[in-house]
Parts: structure tokens; C-alpha cells; sequence
């Protein structure tokens, strides 16, 4: 049975909050306070905290969090740490993957398909960017120190970012940190901790009961010779800060403990519901195709053996289906550029037109233009650039007055765009290169999206 992590994101836009020492220790006191509890943590700031703390001297390393945003399973990357903790190794190279992710899903999606059990702490960098975005869209619990009076108007970005994706707001907490208890006031708010309290009640903003506070033993844990990062729970017991992180652990181990459905396992749920709709969808494209080719009339086969070359679809959505290559370069030949004659699949004049079309998109409108019925050829790339446009008188035959040859454009706009008066649809019919041993595949989820792009482009500029 699949397992699902319970996500905790440690983030703050204001450098120098704690952010990094609440989010290491809360690690350490999370799995102390449960020894089966699997707790993982990783860092997507580039100071290696969280590998000076957890990590093994002489412990060999395979992946780090690079690997995880390029798509390594995680629980391969995952090293057993200090303490009882696993984690990912940092890593210093990110800024240079920033500008490839797309869009803030991507750890959810890693989540979700994980089956990584327990609790997760992702610490973020102080910045707002892609990386912490994706790690507060996949939060179950998004906790945010604040030490003082700009930190905390910098928690302002965080809730309009989840306004504004229109995530819940209720995972958002704010937490005190590095709170000297020595500053004090006169009147209401008496000291740090219940002024910045009041300060984000004030501005709507949840608060944790429990503060981390400001100690110069907990400094030194960060900095002494050798060069590694040591915990509160095992160096500072007795203090305040000891005491303070004891409680807020307690906490958040409850508000995981209640949770029965962790953002990880939801999101898994609607991928399998995007799934299956993605399915349904393709499949009823799949039954609207024509079985034919309407060049030629010869049916396709159904072990793909023949030459599939072109997509056509209705701008109106009333027809589509494939076209066999040859018959579309030999129609395009005859109808466009007057050259109706055989030439062999070696022939230049064949292989050149061939290949030019193949790195073009085609929109043919039938309409009046006062003087009878035309139709509007135009050529695109396949980015949609206009590379030609001419229109064609619409005639029923082929040749002189006397021809019984049907003339092949006036046959394809009847057999895709024609109402059932005899008239035609208010619409145009768009043709598109595929992968001829693949010709289906034009219809699957993002490849039809880049398809139904183009074609909205055609229709603005044909409009």
C-alpha cells in the first residue's frame, strides 16, 4: 500500500530568522519524541546546514536535491543521517535549474507518486521564488519565523501568494523567533514575542503558541571548530530554547497525528482523476476520426501500415480525421501550385515540396466574395506565422464545362465544412504535419493542447 508524506515547509522571504536552525532541529525533536516516526528533511539553500548536521563524516553520497527536481525517486536520494534523521544532500548548483521548472506542481507531483512515509521539512531559501513556491503549494503545514517588524511584513507576500492560487490560508503559521527576552515594554505589549503576536493577529495572520528564543548557547552550536552543526535537543538541554522547541515539536507531531489525508495523498487522488479524464477524452477524439483518407477514399489500416502524414480538423470541431501524406503533397501540387502531374518519391521537385510541408500548417475558409464562392488558402508555420494566403474559386468539376472530374478542394470543404442546406459552415478547416508512425498521438493531452493553440492563433489572424 502506497504511503504519503505529511509536508512541512519552513519559509520567510527575511534572511536571518532562524529559519534554517527551526527547521534542523525541528527534525531532531520530531523523531525523538516518536523513534518509529520517519522523518526526512532537505534544504534548498546552498549553505549545507543541513548535511553539517545530519551527515556521517566519511558517509558516501549518491544524488542530492538537484536529482530530486530532475526527476530521481526520492526515496533513492534519501541517506541515512544523525539522529535518527534521513536526508537529501544540498546541493549549490540550483539557480541554474530555477529557469526549466514550470509552474509550482512539481514537488507535489514528485510527492504524491513518492510512497514516502512520516514527515517531510523542506527549508526554503529567503526569496519567494519557483523553488519555495512548489515547496508551499505541496505544504500540509507551511511554518513562518518571524523576529522582527519586517519579517513580518515580509509574511504578507506569502498569504497573497496563497490568496491568490487560491490555496487555504489555514496552513499558513506565523512563529516568534530569536526573541531576546531580555527587551522589554511599557504598556500592553511587555516584551518582543507578544508585540509581533499582536502585530500578526492584528494583520489576520495565525501564530503558533510556543517562540524560539534568542541564545548565545544555540549560536555556538552553529559555529565552533569543528565545522559541523550540533542540535538544541542534545546540547542545549535545560534552556528555554530546549523547552520552547519541545512544545512546538509536541505540536506539530498532533496536527500530524490528526490529519488524515496529507496534501501528498489528495493530490495523488486528482492525478488519477486527471488521469482518467486525460483517457476519456483522448479516446473520444479517437472514435470522431474518419476511417478514410477523403483524398482518395481508401480506408486506413488498422496495423498503421499505411502513411498518416496530416491531422485536418473543423475549426468548429464538426469533423476531423487523418490524411494519407502522398494524397495531401500531391492535392497541395495540384490545387495550390498547378502542377498536376506523377512524380516519383526521388524526384527533387516531390522531395522539396514534401519536406516544406511538413514545417507548415494549412487553413482552407470557404466563403462569397460577391462574385461566387472562394476558398481562402493560407500557409503558417508551425508557429503560427503567415507565410502565404490566396484564395481559389470553389467549382464542383475539375477542367471545362463538359468535365465530370470532381475537383478535389470543392470535394474536401463539402465532406468537412458543409451544413446540411448545401451551405457552409461559418468555419475553416485546419491541416497539421504528424508523426506518420504515430498519427494518434497529435490527439493525446499536451500534444492536442499545442494543436488547439495553433489553431486559435489561425483563427485570430484569419479573423
Amino acid at each position: 500500500m502506497n504511503q504519503y508524506p505529511y509536508v512541512i515547509t519552513v519559509s520567510s522571504e527575511k534572511g536571518g530568522v532562524g529559519k534554517t536552525t527551526l527547521a534542523t532541529n525541528l527534525a531532531v525533536y520530531l523523531k525523538a519524541l516518536g523513534e518509529d516516526l520517519p522523518v526526512s528533511i532537505f534544504s534548498f539553500d546552498n549553505h549545507f546546514t543541513v548535511d553539517k548536521m545530519f551527515g556521517f563524516a566519511g558517509q558516501p553520497l549518491s544524488g542530492n536535491v538537484e536529482d530530486l527536481l530532475a526527476g530521481a525517486p526520492i526515496k533513492e536520494l534519501l541517506h541515512t543521517g544523525q539522529f535518527g534523521v534521513e536526508y537529501i544532500p544540498s546541493s549549490g548548483q540550483l539557480s541554474l535549474l530555477k529557469s526549466g521548472i514550470r509552474g509550482a506542481m512539481l514537488l507535489a507531483k514528485i510527492f504524491a507518486q513518492s510512497d514516502l512515509p512520516g514527515i517531510l521539512i523542506i527549508d526554503t531559501r529567503p526569496e519567494l521564488d519557483i523553488l519555495t513556491q512548489n515547496a508551499l503549494y505541496a505544504a500540509d503545514r507551511v511554518i513562518i519565523p518571524v523576529k522582527d517588524t519586517p519579517s513580518l511584513e515580509n509574511c504578507k507576500n506569502i498569504f497573497d501568494l496563497f490568496e491568490q492560487k487560491g490555496m487555504n490560508r489555514k496552513s499558513l503559521s506565523l512563529i516568534p523567533c530569536l526573541i531576546d527576552s531580555r527587551v522589554k515594554f511599557e504598556g500592553i505589549f511587555k516584551d518582543q514575542k507578544s508585540l509581533l503576536k499582536g502585530y500578526a493577529v492584528n494583520r489576520g495572520f495565525r501564530c503558533f503558541d510556543s517562540f524560539i528564543p534568542k541564545s548565545p548557547k544555540v549560536d555556538s552550536l552553529n559555529t565552533n571548530p569543528d565545522g559541523r552543526v550540533y542540535p538544541i535537543l542534545t546540547n542545549a538541554r535545560g534552556t528555554e530554547v530546549h523547552n520552547q522547541f519541545s512544545q512546538f515539536a509536541r505540536t506539530i507531531l498532533a496536527e500530524y497525528r490528526e490529519t488524515a489525508e496529507p496534501r501528498s495523498l489528495l493530490y495523488h487522488q486528482w492525478l488519477m482523476e486527471e488521469d482518467e479524464r486525460k483517457r476519456a477524452e483522448y479516446e473520444t477524439r479517437l472514435t470522431g476520426l474518419q476511417s478514410h483518407c477523403l483524398l482518395c477514399g481508401e480506408s486506413f489500416s488498422r496495423d498503421g501500415a499505411d502513411s498518416r502524414g496530416f491531422y485536418f480538423e473543423a475549426s468548429d470541431g464538426g469533423s476531423c480525421g487523418h490524411l494519407d501524406e502522398r494524397c495531401f503533397v500531391k492535392f497541395l501540387l495540384a490545387t495550390v501550385h498547378n502542377l498536376d502531374q506523377e512524380f516519383t518519391e526521388d524526384d527533387p521537385t516531390w522531395i522539396m515540396f514534401k519536406n516544406a510541408n511538413r514545417e507548415s500548417a494549412f487553413a482552407f475558409r470557404p466563403h462569397e466574395n460577391g462574385a461566387g464562392k472562394v476558398v481562402e488558402f493560407s500557409r503558417f508555420t508551425l508557429q503560427g506565422e503567415l507565410l502565404s494566403k490566396k484564395s481559389y474559386p470553389l467549382k464542383e468539376k475539375s477542367g471545362g464545362i463538359f468535365s465530370r472530374e470532381k475537383n478535389p478542394l470543392h470535394s474536401l470543404m463539402i465532406d468537412t465544412l458543409e451544413e446540411q442546406d448545401g451551405r457552409f459552415r461559418d468555419a475553416f478547416l485546419f491541416i497539421q504535419p504528424v508523426n506518420p508512425e504515430r498519427p494518434e498521438a497529435i490527439l493525446a493531452e499536451e500534444n492536442y493542447r499545442r494543436f488547439s493553440r495553433l489553431k486559435q492563433q489561425v483563427s485570430e489572424q484569419l479573423s
